[in-house]
């Protein structure tokens, strides 16, 4: 089993690539019909916190309605996006790639702003290729987080998501949190699509939910919205995030391992 305190030497990328999204994954009544009860995460416990994404889209799609929650609550929400995402359309020029990259910074500012978040913070880190990144990134991450109250939080993309570039993150971040003694805590994303209810591949005993308000669930949603490049199709590509993806993470709530 993958525990969330010990870095996965492969993680679950064979996984993920078994199951390409056009399949659709598991299907949402199985994870609502099966998923374990999980205690709750004390928000209230949090004094601040910097929420670390692979791409511009995963801190809403992850982790939005718990990081709402936390800002209405009066904590500092930092996010911060490693890369800005331009590899997501792979039949794009550099010239393309450079001008989506310009688009989903955009984007981003827009969802955190419906979030109720603060400026984001975006890396520039090359997209697709964090896993050679991995020691600048723990690097980058250290030193925001070094900046930070003591026992500060940091949300990142789980260690065994499936996603290469969130693996790369969520290690990055755990080796951040070492040298800081932040608090770790990693929140799925493409989990839901590759995994089963009882899969031993996640790690049950140190999942965390939180129960979300539905104001916070619709600021999710109308924050979600505004990645029209990943929800929308371009000229050449069809959309990157089928809409079914979108309805399934707002379906499941969010989760974390701690």
């Amino acid at each position: 089993m993958t525990a969330a305190g010990v870095d996965p030497p492969q993680g679950n990328s064979a996984r993920f690539a078994a199951r390409p999204l056009p399949g659709g994954g598991t299907p949402t009544h199985v994870w609502l019909g099966a998923r374990p009860q999980l205690p709750e995460l004390d928000l209230a416990a949090c004094p601040e916190i910097v929420v670390v994404a692979a791409h511009p889209d995963d801190e809403t799609l992850g982790f939005g309605a718990t990081a709402t929650m936390l800002a209405e609550l009066g904590m500092h929400v930092q996010v911060v996006s490693a890369t800005d995402g331009g590899a997501s359309h792979p039949t794009h020029s550099l010239l393309q790639r450079h001008r989506l990259e310009q688009t989903r910074r955009s984007e981003l500012h827009r969802a955190v702003g419906i979030l109720g978040l603060q400026t984001p913070v975006s890396l520039g880190l090359p997209d697709g290729e964090l896993v050679t990144e991995e020691d600048r990134l723990a690097d980058l991450l250290t030193e925001i987080l070094a900046t930070r109250p003591p026992g500060t939080w940091c949300a990142a993309t789980w260690r065994g998501d499936g996603h290469p570039d969130h693996e790369a993150v969520g290690r990055a971040a755990a080796a951040a949190t070492r040298r800081t003694g932040a608090v770790l805590i990693e929140y799925p994303v493409w989990m839901w699509h590759w995994a089963l209810p009882d899969d031993s591949a996640v790690p049950w005993e140190q999942a965390y939910g939180v129960p979300l308000s539905r104001a916070a669930i619709d600021r999710k949603s109308r924050a979600a919205q505004c990645f029209r490049s990943q929800f929308e199709p371009s000229v050449a590509d069809p959309p990157v995030l089928a809409p079914f993806v979108l309805r399934r993470l707002l379906a499941v709530g969010e989760v974390v391992f701690r």
